[in-house]
């Protein structure tokens, strides 16, 4: 990076004790302007690639048990249904969401490396918890349901990763930087089903060490596996990560999060309100992105299976490639998404991906004459069950119950309890696997922006509490994005449920619309620096 002012002119400025900052170079004729030296530069970009890790460790922390938390649940406790498997499910969200602004709150006051420490230390204890679960006598799902919302309390410092990314870089860093810590949680939700999949060699017996108590098996070895990952992550945070923290212009500054600031020193650059307004919106548009793709992921095995037919295992086997497919394909985005925001502007990008998520949920409308197979075999063998409304209701954990293998013949299609089976057309594959496709790419668009935009918003003020609500609204909205599958599509079938959700988006364009000339960066709204594009 090129220096403003010539070598002889430098002169150095005292480094707080304490902090982990490189010192300061300033110009004489500009006692604000920080020149930034290579070597900080070099430290501030190692700094943020462990950040880049600890995000990758932290998706793989909830993914990598995924597949095996229903058979290891029935295993280490017969008296478990698929009831409660939903609350197992459902703790890693709550406890991210209540993490999250806590550990943001914290490291606002604090240097970042204390929560990331801590937070990473929880999850490591989390995870061997998650091993032990067979060695009590008794409640033993109790003990795997804290171990997974302790995995999650410790997946909270998400706020500070990227509260500190956004503190770090410079508004043409900015948007690269978010798209990378992006691509980095999108690999590890893709590669901890895969590290799933290759502990399973080890079987469901494996090895047993009697005098620690421990079983190393397919079910307790991808959980020790994260543990050694997350004991890697804190000797690097310790040993790599530093403290850093540039301006908009990408000047260097003083940190906010060292622990004693020299007198007469002030951040000009923080005067200034933040704009609640657009927070407050980035944060709806956030909940929203977060809601629409967790209803996709969710309803996609029981769509299928009522629409296509498919056993559980064909609707596991082919939506198993399909996500990750998808995956893939937001891989690809991310890294696209940053040159393009670069000539069209983080705002337009975001309107372009709510619009392809737009069409994505409305190419899944039933529009054909086609009714989907029924399953008659009720019929022909009880005739049609007696049933209530609310006892027609699948509530959403047992989705993932619909997952296990039966010793009987299983039934295929669209179960009858469902009424709207025998009056709703069925949607075909063309409509399924195009929306798959628009979905996986509007989706992770969505993403990047709502956080680019986000932390260009908030600028040079603390960012720990207010990425702890935006990744807090994320959580929720994982959390009520089954709820609204469980009742809506099974009272009243997938041309209400997805005619919602298009109401829910064209709601969050009609936002987008009203806030558009708000979601600017805070250097720009105070006129310390021109907006390069509309």
């Amino acid at each position: 990076m090129q220096l403003s002012c010539a070598m002889s002119m430098k002169s150095v400025h005292s480094v707080p004790r304490g902090c982990d900052c490189d010192f300061f170079l300033f110009c004489p004729s500009k006692t604000r302007d920080v020149v930034e030296t290579q070597e900080h530069y070099k430290s501030r970009w190692r700094s943020i690639w462990i950040m880049y890790l600890t995000m990758f460790l932290s998706s793989v922390g909830f993914s990598i048990v995924i597949m095996s938390v229903w058979p290891y649940l029935q295993k280490i406790d017969p008296t478990a249904d698929a009831s409660f498997l939903g609350w197992i499910i459902a703790s890693y969200s709550i406890g991210q969401m209540a993490a999250s602004p806590l550990f943001g709150l914290w490291s606002n006051y604090r240097p970042r490396r204390e929560p990331l420490v801590v937070s990473t230390a929880i999850s490591v204890a989390a995870n061997c918890l998650y091993a032990y679960v067979h060695a009590p006598h008794s409640h033993n799902k109790y003990y795997m349901l804290t171990a997974r919302a302790l995995v999650g309390f410790g997946a909270g410092n998400v706020a500070v990763v990227r509260s500190y990314i956004a503190g770090a870089t410079s508004l043409t860093e900015r948007t690269s930087a978010m798209a990378n810590t992006s691509a980095c949680q999108a690999v590890g939700f893709i590669l901890g089903p895969v590290f799933q999949t290759c502990f399973t060699l080890i079987g469901e017996e494996g090895i047993t060490w009697k005098s620690i108590h421990l079983q190393l098996n397919m079910y307790t070895a991808p959980v020790l596996f994260g543990a050694l990952l997350g004991i890697i992550n804190i000797i690097l945070i310790f040993a790599i990560f530093r403290e850093h923290r540039v301006d908009d212009m990408g000047r260097q500054c003083n940190s906010i999060n060292c622990e004693e600031q020299e007198s007469g020193v002030l951040d000009q650059d923080a005067e200034g309100n933040i704009d609640h307004v657009a927070v407050v919106a980035v944060n709806f548009l956030f909940f929203v992105i977060l809601f629409v793709f967790a209803v996709f992921e969710t309803i996609a095995t029981p769509l299928t299976m009522d629409m296509y037919s498919w056993t559980r295992e064909k609707a596991v086997f082919y939506n198993g490639i399909i996500l990750s497919a998808i995956g893939v394909e937001s891989v690809i985005v991310f890294m696209v998404v940053k040159t393009l925001s670069k000539k069209t502007g983080e705002r337009a990008i975001l309107h372009g991906g709510l619009q392809i998520v737009l069409i994505g949920f409305f190419i899944l409308l039933p529009w054909g004459k086609k009714l989907p197979n029924i399953q008659w075999q009720a019929i022909k063998n009880n005739s049609i069950p007696q049933t209530t409304p609310s006892e027609m209701v699948v509530p959403f954990w047992n989705l993932q119950a619909m997952l296990l293998p039966s010793n009987h013949s299983e039934p295929a299609g669209c179960p009858v309890t469902q009424s709207w089976c025998l009056n709703t057309p069925m949607i075909y594959l063309a409509q399924y696997i195009s929306s798959d496709i628009l979905i996986g790419l509007g989706y992770p668009v969505c993403n990047v922006m709502s956080y680019t935009l986000y932390s260009k918003i908030l600028g040079p003020k603390p960012q720990g509490v207010y990425m702890g609500w935006l990744t807090a609204s994320g959580s929720g909205a994982r959390i009520l994005g089954p709820v609204f599958v469980s009742q809506i599509y099974t009272h009243l079938g997938p041309r209400w449920a997805f005619s919602l959700i298009c109401g829910v988006v064209v709601v969050s364009l009609l936002v987008l619309e009203i806030v558009y000339k708000r979601l600017i960066a805070f250097s720009v709204r105070y006129g310390r620096m021109q907006e390069e594009r509309s």
